[in-house]
């Protein structure tokens, strides 16, 4: 199937992927904002500060979305969309153990860090609509293989337990490292199904859909977001050990 015969996506799914894209930039620059004044940040370095979240952000879903539609992302060689794809993840980590990841690890609630994850709720739901439409293969649905709605649900559920100031240190790492699970799987799902020499899952469509616009997000963004939220929440728990008990 050439280029030019694949699948649009319908108006729900495009309005859909860009609001959850621009949701998510909207978390993380509210998030550096309230963690900046939750650590001592005066009320103007916290606006500053943020500022450069805004930029940052903006910056990147930019970037990746204008690269996707100049059609600068393949898999053919070289892969840059795998490229593409690595560096969401390690910029994603780095991000995480910076001092700007510390300080929302310390800064906000555990309820926040790990309720905010349920957005792969959505996630998943919008996947699943791109399987429907011809855009993605079975697998990386969780009509197949993929599980990863499972940390979604589990977060929203968690997150209301702590709602009610109950905690568990060990609960929350044993979630964390499941969602962690979860997210390597689909990746591995997604990765074996790409048009690449690695490709093992041989059904059509191949996940090459992600190579352009908006649906570049989903790695660029959407797994970034998930990456960074549980380093984020490892941090924290390494932070409330490391605390000594009253």
């Amino acid at each position: 199937m050439s280029p030019l015969q694949l699948p649009s996506g319908s108006t729900p799914l495009h309005v859909g992927f860009i609001a959850l894209t621009v949701a998510l930039g909207g978390l993380f620059i509210a998030a550096v904002y309230w963690s900046s004044l939750r650590t001592g940040l005066s009320p103007q370095g916290a606006v500053q500060r943020s500022a450069i979240a805004a930029l940052s952000a903006v910056a990147w879903i930019a970037l990746t979305g204008l690269a996707a539609s100049r059609g600068l992302l393949h898999f053919s060689a070289p892969p840059t969309m795998l490229v593409a794809l690595v560096l969401s993840i390690v910029l994603a980590v780095a991000l995480a153990l910076s001092p700007i990841g510390r300080q929302i690890a310390l800064g906000l609630p555990v309820v926040a860090l790990v309720g905010y994850q349920g957005f792969r709720v959505i996630v998943e739901l919008l996947m699943h609509r791109a399987y429907s439409e011809g855009l993605m293969p079975v697998q990386m649905s969780y009509s197949g293989r993929n599980f990863d709605i499972i940390t979604g649900i589990t977060a929203l559920a968690l997150g209301a337990w702590l709602a009610t100031g109950r905690s568990s240190r060990k609960l929350l790492a044993a979630w964390n490292t499941l969602g962690v699970v979860l997210l390597l799987n689909i990746l591995g799902v997604a990765l074996l199904s790409a048009p690449t020499p690695m490709r093992l899952f041989m059904n059509e469509p191949a996940n090459d859909w992600i190579t352009r616009a908006p649906w570049v997000w989903l790695p660029t963004v959407m797994v970034f977001a998930a990456v960074f939220g549980h380093v984020v929440l490892y941090r924290h728990l390494v932070s409330q050990k490391m605390m000594p008990s009253s």
